[in-house]
């Protein structure tokens, strides 16, 4: 015991020298990282913008740093950063102050305007936010509407200025009465209709730039809840934990090519370092879900309608290790690469809970002895400048295999690749208005494996960019913010889908060869006009007006190749898109929400 104790002695004293909470900003709160990625690109404020979430200690020293160089703030931009500065108050150790509440301004604050409760001790060693989360979205086009809801809670603390714990559980519900035979003549179709994360009729995700979701069965529509949380021990120089989160790695403003965030979160044991301001390391081992059934493992479940036992299959264990290195080595330049293995075994291989490893490598220690085929690695890199203040250029490659002799013009294959660019104008000549624009390719066979539990997903969801491997996708965005809190935005997307392919083992050379975006199997072009107003921190109205034109073609020609996937025009356009959403449709929708 006296062991134990000592143990923990040196713990709390290695690790109380932070007095911020190290708890993650979710990828949803647009707003603020909206606001933040203005203070960066004006050069208000220094930070990588490759790894998502933040922490709110993150967050907090962001914005203090704002503070202090408030001379290069316009009038908007300081009402923004005061309202921020309110919601991170916990963590710069004071007590929030907000509409119709009851507090003593001091350790506690209970309020209805933004609801919650705060709370803190007058030693700053333990801090508390409990959140209500509320919230509707109703959708409508020519098909009908579609009503959204979603209600929950989340609760944050931090102990001891070193350890936090957060959790949060939203309850989601999808429902319509568009919802009816003239649209879905089968009961599968009308459930799977509903389920606009997917595509028509079947369990695969369509290609939409949407948070993915595993739905429970309901055939009024789909319902899904949604808990996250997790604990993490920090001090000043890093952070370890373990935690159900979206994160994101690779610069970009539509969707990143190496981890999206937009794939349903797992479970996953963290660690983060940043010793000093010039060098960030990130590293995650996570518990993915294959969807891959195993054969041999199962259990028995006894029924009364069988005299013998129903056989109940087990899915595919699936496991990833990901790491990340950020430098940063002059004021504006910032460069991020790592690599990462999806592997499946039975239990957890040791060797992939080494942080700072080449995968690959270890991969080739532990298969190839006896010849069985390797697990799936990967490599990537992030490059972000920003050469005056105003201007960011960005770009990002994901490289899921590579051989230098196809770089070759003679060499007629291709390596299976994704790359990013793109760029991000912001506050000037005009103040609070910025322009983006994003180009992503995917070559033939990227993210994909030719044994199923080894693809580049989770919950059957591409963690890459959501258009998969032979693909394009071409963003365009102009937004203005004319005062504090609203957002007013017109974006127009165009995701082109290739030939698709199947990842056979035997014929990936061939494949890999066939000539990339040649024949357009589906197309979706959208144009948005979006209006989000934050009321008070978390409480949200959003407007959006859209019009979208999903078109598959016929890809039905002769002697193709064993790997090619044909199929007529109705076919792609099933698989790739939602039944609400085929066609021409003006769609639009209204949001309330509090908490997000």
């Amino acid at each position: 015991m006296k062991r134990i104790g000592l143990i923990i002695s040196v713990l709390l004293s290695f690790c109380g020298l932070l007095s911020a909470q190290n708890i993650p900003v979710p990828l949803t709160y647009t707003r603020l990282y909206d606001f933040l990625d203005e203070l960066i690109t004006d050069g208000v404020v220094v930070s990588q913008t490759a790894i998502r979430p933040y922490s709110r200690s993150q967050v907090a020293d962001m914005l203090v740093a704002a503070q202090s160089a408030d001379t290069l703030l316009n009038k908007r931009q300081k009402a923004d950063l005061d309202f921020y500065l309110n919601e991170f108050a916990l963590e710069r150790d004071t007590m929030v102050d907000n509409y119709v509440q009851y507090t003593d301004h001091s350790t506690y604050n209970v309020s209805l305007a933004d609801p919650q409760f705060s709370y803190r001790t007058a030693n700053n060693q333990f801090k508390m936010r409990l959140r209500p989360i509320l919230g509707a979205n109703v959708t409508a086009n020519k098909k009908g509407a579609i009503l959204q809801r979603w209600w929950g809670a989340e609760l944050q603390m931090d102990i001891a200025n070193h350890l936090s714990i957060w959790g949060s559980l939203r309850d989601n519900s999808w429902s319509g009465n568009w919802l009816n035979n003239k649209y879905f003549p089968t009961d599968g179709d009308r459930m799977y209709g509903a389920r606009i994360h997917y595509g028509a009729s079947q369990q695969h995700p369509a290609l939409s730039n949407v948070s993915g979701v595993q739905y429970k069965e309901a055939n009024y529509g789909g319902d899904f809840s949604d808990s996250k949380g997790g604990i993490s021990l920090y001090t000043w120089w890093g952070s370890i934990g373990i935690q159900r989160e979206n994160i994101r790695w690779g610069d970009a403003y539509h969707c990143a090519n190496i981890l999206s965030g937009n794939s349903p979160a797992v479970p996953m044991i963290t660690l983060q370092l940043t010793p000093c301001k010039w060098f960030q390391f990130d590293y995650f081992h996570a518990w993915l879900v294959s969807n891959v059934l195993d054969s041999t493992y199962s259990y028995l479940e006894h029924t009364t309608n069988t005299a013998q036992p129903v056989v109940n299959y087990r899915p595919n264990n699936k496991f990833m290790a990901a790491n990340m290195f950020t430098i940063t080595p002059i004021k504006h330049l910032s460069l991020s690469f790592g690599n990462s293995i999806i592997y499946a075994e039975q239990t957890i291989q040791a060797a992939y809970l080494i942080p700072i490893a080449f995968y690959k490598s270890l991969d080739h220690l532990l298969t190839k002895g006896v010849r069985t085929q390797n697990q799936n690695s990967q490599v990537f890199a992030s490059l972000s400048v920003r050469p005056v203040n105003h201007l960011q250029l960005y770009g990002s490659v994901f490289v899921d295999e590579v051989k230098f002799v196809r770089f070759k013009p003679s060499n007629p294959e291709n390596n299976p690749i994704s790359y990013l660019v793109g760029f991000n104008w912001s506050g000037w000549p005009v103040k609070g208005l910025s322009l983006k624009g994003e180009f992503m390719r995917s070559y033939i066979a990227t993210y994909i494996h030719s044994i199923d539990v080894l693809d580049y997903t989770s919950n059957s969801y591409n963690m890459g960019h959501y258009m998969g491997d032979n693909a394009q996708s071409i963003y365009a965005e102009v937004a203005y913010r004319p005062v504090r809190g609203l957002l007013v935005k017109l974006s127009y997307t165009n995701d082109t889908k290739y030939n698709s392919y199947s990842y056979l083992r035997d014929n990936i050379s061939e494949t890999i060869a066939q000539k990339p975006f040649d024949h357009c199997i589906y197309r979706n072009d959208e144009v948005r006009l979006d209006g989000v107003f934050e009321a008070h921190p978390n409480m949200y109205l959003t407007l959006s007006v859209g019009y979208n034109n999903a078109q598959g073609f016929d890809n039905q020609k002769e002697n193709a190749l064993p790997s090619e996937c044909l199929g007529t025009a109705q076919d792609y356009l099933n698989a790739f898109c939602p039944l609400y959403y085929q066609g021409k449709n003006f769609t639009a929708s209204v949001a309330f929400s509090f908490g997000f």
